[in-house]
């Protein structure tokens, strides 16, 4: 998404609510060294080195230690309901998805960061894969 989400407010999310409408591209050796980072075992990986991932281990609590995921929380006024739609962060995604089954939790928080969005606004993003 290409909106400012630093000042966005953070959530954690479950899993499974979390809707992807995109098809991921994914680097499993990417994944595999979020997962290592996050059990607290730093591993570099394309976009982060060893020692970046130390840090993280070193001075983050594990919930902490994959930064936040930018999801899209829309709000449908005539239900009340508030469905959440990540573009991005398919890698933390996938991470958390086989942290997920490793711990054998049917559901695990996902520490996002929220954009408020509306309906139409999200159909005018992604159109007819919205409609989820």
């Amino acid at each position: 998404m290409s909106m400012q989400t630093s000042l966005c407010k953070e959530k954690n999310i479950p899993l499974s609510q979390i809707i992807r409408p995109i098809q991921p591209v994914l680097d499993h050796a990417k994944i595999d060294a979020m997962i290592s980072t996050f059990k607290g075992t730093p591993k570099a990986s394309r976009t982060m080195t060893e020692s970046q991932a130390a840090e993280r281990v070193a001075t983050l609590p594990a919930d902490q230690r994959l930064p936040p995921v930018d999801v899209a929380a829309v709000r449908y006024p005539e239900t009340g309901e508030t469905r959440y739609f990540a573009f991005g962060g398919c890698h933390r995604l996938q991470a958390y998805d086989k942290l997920a089954s490793e711990s054998q939790e049917n559901d695990i928080a996902v520490r996002c960061r929220l954009m408020p969005m509306t309906p139409k606004q999200l159909k005018l993003y992604v159109g007819g894969s919205g409609d989820a």
